[in-house]
């Protein structure tokens, strides 16, 4: 003999019986009643020998217009119903018996009252129900009589009420010993005690407790094996669940864990044809199927489904006229109790393609739209994103605006036909459905998966905690994010650094003074000393170097524009960096404007890029830092800085740049690089410039990074590990790479950012005078944070106790060695990474001596 049956309640509260024996064996749906006076409505109650459960019984009293006040009180929720399902060793109970008490209230008629009449009746149906188990005291088996105990019953029940009082009455009645708990664990005491065989809860009031908790806790003991348990539950939250579900304007259909159809609402009658009397009761195997499915769609859908997950997708149904609709299924299993799947529930729309399609649709399935609603009630269950009205369409269906209608349904199916959908959800999607035929483990790893897609910081390295490495914590603090958002009284506005010096005459590359022309010669290396042409040009070393290498690729052909025009843009432009600057100076510009062209020259990158990629590059580390205050993102944010509040906080030093760049430019006509070439090819420059300049903000360094690694490094490598035909295949499959739109961004972005930290791959004598100049601007924006009363966003770099070796090998550490690897395996540039790799060892051999400056303390 199997565990008697249990209740499950919905939250909805609905209840769910379940017969415990999990038998394949077929059932029998059949619908209960009791003559006209009473209906169960859309009940069905499914048994594994219908023709065997003794008469169930519904009651329906109506009570007078003098009912107590009490009885109105008490049964306010307009229903009350009890469903249960026992199995007992009886042989004429074999299946499910759901009991439904129905109390209303309606004054028109006059019948019995709340009192002892209704006592009576709720004895009588307990007495019918056990049939001869009560009237029964003594059987025989064989030659021995045997005296059957009178059936124990135990009420949880939190307060007494006309609902509790009919129960213990009724139990009274009938001879049943019967014992009330009011609580929980009194009520699983008792059962221990008494060993009951049915339970009666009140699940009308779950503030006291939880039903599903006390079946549970009584389940869980080991008398309740052969124990019926029943709840009371408000059958009007059944009511208005079905009631939602006949008004949807999404087809449903419901099915149990063996695929019988149980219930389907108008919606899905209307869009498949069919009549509910005629899905009821089948298996969903016996409709037709549509061919235009691919063979293992269903195969994978119920892989899916079965795991109790949860599958949505793209379906062709077979509509009763042998037309195939195309629809939007979303399957959810209903996992019921013991951990069981019960049912499935299949909500369905049509799939939109086109506009002829939803067209079509609306045609068909408006049930001829001149009928009146009483005849079609459902008219059009349609998606309500897919082909949504309001109640003023409706209303006005039948008025003189067809027209007007028409073309709202021609609108909305216009935008619900576009197919939007993000990279990312693309790939949440393909992992979804890698889940379903892996091992546990990968499931369990490709879940892990999703939660990180799923953030937002998808290329922001996780920090350890900031007493292990304050110093990196605080550049990735100072350099990766826009401040604590803290505005402050005291606001930080930074001169326009226009008027510091005076224009130069324009000269040509022959009248450079020979000690500049002689520096110039050596630009082509990567060993180009930019400190000692800053010391010649007296602190302008851009307009000189820029020149030179300008003509060297030949920009002013590109830009049709004359050399006079070149040379007063590059000192417009020079003379906007700010000379007080210790690092962010037109020398850094210059020093940044070399490393791009040098980065230029390398072969992979010139066959990546075309001319106006090349001259769009040089221009954006030319302006990259133009009108820089020698402040930080966070610092400007943090002060409430006229620059912040313009750009909302967001890369705001990067859209000044930007943005000044092209005001500068095309304020004169003398300076005005770009104004002879056509309009079309000016957008393409200038968004070109834009993009590289804003990817000079570190706030999306890692992203930049990864994004050029998983798209160009390790496809490329990739091809060079496969390629088993010739060389010029290889060749061809890795210029497609290089050569796409999105990828020749990515590598215009890299190379700007290569450029811009170069530093630390510079030999050692410019890397530790560029490293000094660094340290020196983070000193002053910490003692101006200090006196501005504003947080300090790098506290590490305060001049009295900051060590620059440790800031160099966390700066190495963090933002250039995997950055300067990837670049490395694309561009192949050994001579910077011996630099890089030199350059390290030395801030690293300072720190372990404790030093905290620049260089090593001389010899005593």
């Amino acid at each position: 003999m199997g565990c008697a049956p249990s209740i499950h309640v919905s939250q909805s509260g609905v209840i769910y019986c379940r017969d415990s024996d999990e038998s394949n064996s077929p059932h029998q749906t059949t619908t209960i009643s009791q003559g006209t006076a009473a209906t169960l409505h859309g009940l069905f109650i499914k048994t594994d020998a219908a023709e065997t459960i003794p008469s169930v019984i519904t009651y329906q009293s109506r009570h007078s217009r003098n009912n107590s006040y009490r009885d109105r009180k008490e049964n306010s929720g307009g229903h009350i119903r009890i469903e249960a399902e026992t199995q007992t060793s009886h042989t004429s109970v074999k299946g499910a018996v759901v009991i439904l008490f129905t109390t209303e209230v309606q004054q028109e008629q006059t019948g019995l009252s709340t009192g002892g009449e209704k006592k009576k009746q709720y004895a009588k149906m307990l007495l019918d129900i056990n049939g001869k188990m009560v009237s029964a005291t003594e059987e025989c088996v064989g030659p021995m009589r045997l005296t059957q105990e009178p059936i124990q019953v135990l009420l949880v029940f939190a307060k007494e009420d006309s609902q509790s009082d009919a129960f213990w009455w009724a139990c009274d009645r009938a001879g049943f010993r019967y014992n009330i708990a009011r609580t929980p664990e009194s009520a699983v005491e008792c059962f221990l005690d008494k060993h009951h065989e049915i339970i009666v809860i009140d699940g009308r009031h779950s503030r006291y407790f939880e039903p599903e908790a006390v079946c549970r806790l009584i389940r869980a003991t080991k008398p309740s094996e052969n124990t019926v348990i029943l709840a009371v539950v408000p059958q009007m939250a059944c009511n208005s669940v079905f009631t939602a579900l006949e008004h949807c304007q999404e087809a449903v259909e419901i099915t149990s864990e063996d695929h019988i159809i149980q219930y389907v609402n108008p919606a899905f009658e209307c869009m498949m044809g069919y009549h509910k009397g005629e899905l009821i009761g089948k298996e969903l195997t016996e409709l037709p199927k549509s061919d235009k499915n691919r063979a293992d769609l269903l195969d994978t859908i119920n892989t899916c489904i079965k795991k109790g997950k949860e599958w949505q997708g793209i379906y062709y149904a077979r509509k009763k006229s042998g037309d195939s609709i195309q629809q939007h299924v979303k399957i959810t299993p209903v996992i019921g109790q013991g951990g069981k799947i019960r049912h499935f529930v299949a909500i369905k729309r049509p799939h939109i393609d086109n506009n002829n399609q939803v067209h079509k649709f609306n045609k068909e399935e408006r049930c001829s739209g001149e009928h009146s609603q009483s005849e079609c009630h459902s008219l059009h269950h349609r998606d309500r994103r897919n082909d949504s009205i309001d109640a003023r369409s409706l209303s006005s269906r039948g008025s003189d605006a067809p027209s007007l209608q028409n073309r709202r349904y021609s609108s909305v199916a216009k935008i619900h036909s576009m197919t939007i959908e993000a990279p990312i959800t693309k790939v949440i999607n393909i992992i979804n459905a890698a889940q379903e035929s892996s091992p546990v483990t990968v499931a369990e790893a490709l879940d892990r998966v999703l939660e990180i897609l799923r953030t937002t910081e998808l290329y922001s390295p996780q920090l350890a905690s900031k007493e292990d490495d304050p110093h990196t914590n605080d550049l990735v603090g100072g350099l990766m994010s826009d401040g604590l958002r803290r505005l402050s009284g005291n606001e930080y506005v930074f001169s326009k650094n226009m008027s510091q010096s005076q224009l130069a005459i324009p000269v040509t590359l022959n009248d450079v003074p020979p000690s500049i022309a002689e520096l110039l010669n050596d630009e082509k290396c990567w060993e180009f000393n930019i400190l000692e042409l800053e010391a010649a040009t007296h602190k302008r070393p851009l307009t000189y170097l820029g020149l030179k290498i300008f003509t060297n690729f030949g920009v002013c052909e590109f830009l049709n524009c004359s050399e006079a025009s070149l040379r007063s843009w590059l000192q417009l432009i020079e003379s906007s960096y700010h000379s007080s600057n210790s690092y962010h100076n037109s020398t850094h510009a210059a020093d940044v404007l070399h490393a791009t062209a040098y980065f230029l020259q390398k072969e992979r990158v010139k066959s990546s890029l075309d001319q106006l990629d090349e001259v769009a590059a040089l221009i954006a580390a030319t302006v990259h830092d133009v009108d820089h205050p020698g402040r930080t993102n966070s610092f400007l944010c943090n002060a409430g800085s006229e620059l912040a509040i313009l750009y909302n906080d967001t890369a705001v030093l990067e859209s000044h740049h930007a943005a000044l760049a092209f005001q500068l430019t095309v304020r004169d006509s003398k300076s005005n690089i770009f104004k002879n070439i056509d309009r079309n090819q000016f957008r393409t420059l200038r968004q070109a410039i834009i993009d590289m300049v804003l990817a000079t903000e570190m706030t999306r360094h890692f992203e930049h990074v990864s994004k050029f690694m998983n798209s160009i490094n390790k496809p490329m490598a990739a091809i060079e590990e496969t390629s088993t035909s010739s060389v010029n295949s290889d060749c061809e499959g890795q210029a497609n790479i290089k050569n796409s739109p999105e990828n020749r961004l990515l590598i215009k972005r890299m190379l700007i950012k290569c450029a811009d930290v170069a530093n630390p791959c510079r030999p050692l004598e410019l890397c530790i005078e560029w490293a000094g100049r660094i340290s020196e601007e983070y000193f002053a924006q910490t003692d101006e944070e200090k006196r501005q009363g504003l947080p300090v966003v790098m506290p590490v770099f305060d001049r009295n106790t900051c060590s620059v070796p440790k800031s160099q090998l966390s700066f190495i550490d963090y933002f250039i060695n995997d950055m300067f690897d990837a670049w490395d395996t694309f561009a192949s540039l050994p001579g910077l990474m011996e630099h890089l790799s030199e350059n390290y060892k030395y801030w690293k051999s300072l720190d372990e001596m404790k030093c905290k400056s620049l260089r090593p303390p001389p010899p005593s």
